[in-house]
């Protein structure tokens, strides 16, 4: 008697972007890649730092390094560390212009707390 296993395959559910990027920000990218950083790309990292443990780095780079993730979205291009991807997952980058600010932000569904400054997060 001889038996068959039938091997059935579950559809696979689509993952979440690993970032996004908000109108805003491609468009505040997009100006600065076509003035004084053009030929470089952002780089997109965590760090630990402040007094909730991580915060979102930032650095302009030449070239994407073996440990980075590259991200497209609206037709600009950014790197990720390869090393921050689990904490970035999801994540949409803006940039906002306020009274007294203007910057870059993250939408991190991660984030399970910011400390008071706005300084870091934990997650």
């Amino acid at each position: 008697m001889s038996t068959t296993t039938e091997t059935t395959s579950r559809p696979k559910r689509s993952l979440p972007p690993l970032m996004s990027l908000s109108d805003a920000a491609a468009e505040r990218l997009r100006r600065l890649y076509e003035s004084g950083e053009n030929g470089k790309y952002l780089r997109i990292a965590v760090k630990t730092k402040g007094c909730s443990g991580m915060a979102y780095d930032l650095n302009w780079v030449d070239e994407p390094g073996p440990g980075d993730e590259v991200v497209t979205d609206k037709g600009i291009t950014i790197l990720v560390d390869r090393k921050a991807t689990l904490f970035l997952i999801g994540t949409t980058m803006d940039y906002e212009v306020k009274t007294m600010f203007a910057g870059f932000t993250f939408v991190n569904p991660n984030e399970k707390g910011r400390c008071g400054c706005g300084e870091s997060f934990h997650v």
